[in-house]
């Protein structure tokens, strides 16, 4: 069996709710066992232009699936959950992306699955909740730690202020929360 983790973020309707459901139907394969979810993070857009801000979360399983099979479920869940693939010029709003961040060490440039995900290193909303529930896991090819490309990440938004940019959250909306 392979350990992999999932990013998984969401910026259209119930964001947590979204997060939550694609997490319960990815357990609901006999081939997949849930390890761990993070905690969600209220993220600002990068790469797109949008007013909606993500919820973003990891999670970590345990799978008997190939990383092609995988990123296969993973396409199923958000087509599942509304999720429309359109070619478009820029990255579009979604209610549901699930990204196949590691699985193992397995290192791949195939087009159809790239191993690992080849911006993990400059993602804030990607590192911070992987360093929340893996703090140790090694990039394969970087053979850095979450928790030192964290670290170097954070560094590079000295100038900026990255917690308004990567905020925790909880998963059950808290009284007076505003997102959005």
């Amino acid at each position: 069996m392979a350990v992999a983790y999932i990013g998984l973020g969401s910026n259209l309707g119930n964001r947590r709710e979204n997060l939550l459901q694609a997490w319960r139907r990815l357990g609901e394969n006999d081939a997949v066992s849930l390890l761990a979810l993070s905690g969600p993070y209220r993220t600002e857009p990068v790469g797109m232009e949008s007013t909606n801000w993500f919820m973003n979360a990891v999670g970590c399983i345990r799978t008997t699936l190939e990383p092609e099979e995988l990123l296969q479920q993973l396409l199923a869940i958000e087509a599942s959950l509304g999720r429309k693939r359109e070619r478009a010029p820029a990255p579009q709003d979604r209610p549901l992306d699930l990204d196949l961040l590691y699985w193992d060490d397995r290192v791949s440039n195939d087009p159809r699955v790239i191993l690992p995900h080849p911006e993990i290193v400059r993602r804030l909303f990607v590192l911070v909740p992987l360093a929340e529930i893996g703090p140790d896991v090694r990039h394969p090819v970087l053979q850095k730690t979450s928790l030192e490309m964290l670290a170097r990440c954070r560094a590079e938004f000295s100038g900026a202020r990255p917690e308004s940019q990567v905020r925790k959250m909880s998963w059950t909306k808290e009284t007076g929360e505003v997102l959005p």
